[in-house]
């Protein structure tokens, strides 16, 4: 069953639908801002594993050069290890959604965040950690109440 939100953002709209892509994930929602989108794909095992006294929770975000449109040629055939961004945006979406599970679970769950498209004005980071997508998983949804994620920065002449 297909589904789409749309929410406005200023001047823009973004756009979460899910169950048109990656059927077979217990969960998955593709994010469009622009022509920038970001498909979420979430798995969980369906019994908890024994013995473990901490949350297994793995969080994978993924950019592909063919998201940009660039074909890696040449000597470099294949994407490499992921870049400083990719990793910090694990990172973020791990700590925006962790706090959110029950502390007695211990079922695996695997959050893959993969960037399909980009514009260069939109950035795709942000979307895979915001609430709309985490509502059509029924029976991953990490808990109730809102979140967010807050992205800040601070520009100075010489340096961040």
């Amino acid at each position: 069953m297909e589904q789409s939100y749309r929410i406005g953002v200023g001047a823009s709209e973004v756009v979460f639908s899910t169950g048109k892509l990656a059927k077979q994930s217990s969960a998955a929602v593709l994010g469009q801002h622009g022509e920038t989108s970001v498909l979420v794909a979430v798995n969980m095992t369906p019994s908890p594993r024994e013995g473990l006294d901490f949350f297994p929770l793995l969080v994978d975000y993924e950019e592909r050069y063919y998201a940009a449109g660039k074909i890696p040629g040449g000597f470099i055939k294949r994407e490499g290890r992921p870049s400083e961004t990719a990793i910090l945006s694990a990172r973020c979406i791990d700590r925006s959604i962790r706090s959110l599970f029950p502390d007695h679970m211990r079922n695996d769950v695997h959050v893959v965040a993969t960037v399909m498209t980009v514009d260069q004005k939109n950035p795709p980071e942000f979307w895979p950690s915001t609430p709309p997508p985490w509502p059509s998983c029924s029976r991953i949804s990490p808990g109730e109440g809102p979140w967010g994620r807050c992205v800040w920065g601070s520009w100075t002449e010489s340096s961040w």
